[in-house]
C-alpha cells in the first residue's frame, strides 16, 4: 500500500495515511478512462441546435418564374436550399446526446484516475479543510503552503461552508464532496487535495 503524508492547511505533516491499492494502485485503464470522459462530455450537450428546412424558412410561397421558355432551370420556390435564405439540407435538430456507460466502466475509469494521480504524486492529503471564517486570502494561503501552484480539485467529505466558499473565487480552484468527484474533474485539475475523512469514504465506497 502506498503510503502518503497528511498535512494541515498550514502545510506542516500531522501524521500519514495508507491508501488502497485496489483504488489508488490499479493499472491506469486508458480506454475506460477515454469511455467514461466522452460520455461525460456528451452528457453534457444540451442538444438546442436547430436549423430551419424549406417548409420552414419564411417566404418562397411563389414560383420564381415559369416552368419552360426562359432558357433557365426550373425552380418552385426561392426558399429552396441553394438560395440564399433558403432552407438548410440535413442541418441539425433539437436531439439527446445522452447515453449510458456500464457501471463498471465507471469505477474502473474513477479508479484509474485516482491511480494516475498518485503515482504523478499529485495526491495531497490534508486532516480537515475547517475554517473559522470565510476568507478568501487564508485559502489562498494554505494552496501555497501545501505548494499547490496550478490548478486544484479540493474534496470533502461533507458540507464545509466556509472553505466551500473561500475556494469559491479562486478560478483555478474547483471544489466538490466524494459523492460528487468524477473521472474529467480528477484528470483536469493538476492536483488532487482531499481531506482524511474524504479518503476513507473513497476507500469504503469504491473499495
Amino acid at each position: 500500500m502506498a503510503k502518503l503524508d497528511i498535512y494541515n492547511l498550514s502545510g506542516a505533516v500531522t501524521g500519514s495515511i495508507e491508501l488502497n491499492d485496489g483504488i489508488f494502485g490499479i493499472e491506469p485503464n486508458k480506454a475506460a478512462i477515454a469511455a467514461v470522459i466522452r460520455n461525460q462530455l456528451a452528457n453534457r450537450r444540451q442538444g438546442t441546435h436547430s436549423t430551419k428546412t424549406r417548409s420552414e424558412v419564411r417566404g418562397g410561397g411563389k414560383r420564381p418564374w415559369r416552368q419552360k421558355g426562359t432558357g433557365r432551370a426550373r425552380h418552385g420556390s426561392t426558399r429552396s436550399a441553394q438560395y440564399v435564405g433558403g432552407g438548410i439540407i440535413f442541418g441539425p435538430k433539437p436531439r439527446d446526446y445522452s447515453y449510458t456507460v456500464p457501471k463498471k466502466i465507471k469505477r474502473l475509469a474513477l479508479k484509474s484516475a485516482l491511480s494516475s494521480k498518485l503515482a504523478d504524486k499529485k495526491i495531497i492529503v490534508v486532516d480537515s479543510f475547517d475554517m473559522d471564517k470565510i476568507k478568501t486570502a487564508e485559502m489562498a494561503k494554505a494552496l501555497k503552503a501545501l505548494n499547490v501552484e496550478s490548478t486544484a480539485l479540493i474534496v470533502f467529505d461533507d458540507k464545509t461552508v466556509n472553505a466551500e466558499l473561500s475556494a469559491r473565487n479562486i478560478p483555478t480552484v474547483k471544489t466538490a464532496l466524494v459523492n460528487t468527484i468524477n473521472v474529467f474533474d480528477i484528470l483536469k485539475y493538476d492536483s488532487f487535495l482531499v481531506s482524511k475523512a474524504a479518503v476513507e469514504k473513497i476507500e469504503e465506497v469504491y473499495v
